[in-house]
């Protein structure tokens, strides 16, 4: 069995979705987790749940966009639980609507998504990163997308764009930090079942769009949840720079 016993974990963005099913997983391995969102009434369920299976749990609130309340943030966890061993930068989203044309992008959707996806990861691990070189250690997860791993019309674009941002950075601070025996991995999910895309995402789309997966299936947060604890984990210690496609087979990469 995987085992995370002990280790504080982060994770950003994590009041539902993916980012709630990965905070529970870890919490179920024995982590000590940090969830972190702006719907407190949501937060307070996914902490509720997560202490109702005897897990360790705190909840923090703060703009992942201001590096004050970062670090503000770290501050806290690292007085409760101490240091932040593993981070899951999950925090973001699309603020604009699927195939849109470049020229009808809206400026603002254009800077929401990058600051809102690239921004926010770039604060998250500058906050976290000190620490864990000083440590000596660590394990950083960054959200990515598969669309930003193919080109796509159906893609929205500025998200596209900050999440192959993310990549790279993901790629570039692994190499930065591998001399300090931390490691640091993405993880590119395709179409997930999340609460949101449940409701959003009308029957016949689905169909199509389990057709595009040689799977035949879409995915499910547990699904990332799953990948998630794999990188986190020793099982992944000599793991580092990666991007890691959850995609149903939809996304083949060389």
């Amino acid at each position: 069995m995987t085992d995370l016993r002990q280790k504080v974990a982060l994770v950003t963005g994590s009041s539902r979705g993916i980012g709630a099913a990965i905070a529970k997983r870890f919490a179920r391995h024995g982590a000590k987790v940090v969830i972190h969102g702006r719907d407190v009434a949501a937060l307070s369920v996914v902490r509720d749940e997560i202490e109702a299976a005897q897990g360790r749990v705190l909840q923090v609130t703060g703009e992942v966009t201001k590096f004050s309340d970062l670090e503000a943030m770290r501050q806290r966890i690292e007085e409760a639980l101490g240091p932040i061993e593993i981070l899951v930068a999950n925090a973001g989203k699309s603020y604009t609507q699927p195939a849109q044309p470049l020229e009808e992008t809206p400026e603002d959707g254009w800077r929401a998504s990058i600051d809102g996806n690239l921004l926010a990861t770039f604060l998250t691990l500058k906050s976290v990163l000190p620490g864990m070189k000083q440590r000596k250690g660590g394990a950083i997860i960054t959200i990515s997308s598969a669309a930003a791993r193919r080109p796509s019309a159906a893609s929205p674009l500025p998200y596209a764009a900050a999440k192959a941002a993310i990549e790279l950075m993901t790629q570039a601070a692994a190499a930065q930090a591998g001399p300090y025996n931390i490691r640091v991995n993405g993880i590119a999910p395709e179409t997930i079942l999340t609460e949101k895309n449940q409701r959003a995402i009308p029957d016949t789309q689905k169909a199509t769009l389990i057709e595009a997966h040689p799977l035949k299936r879409l995915g499910t947060p547990e699904d990332v949840a799953s990948a998630a604890l794999f990188l986190a984990s020793e099982e992944a210690a000599w793991m580092s720079g990666v991007i890691l496609d959850v995609a149903g087979g939809a996304v083949l990469v060389r």
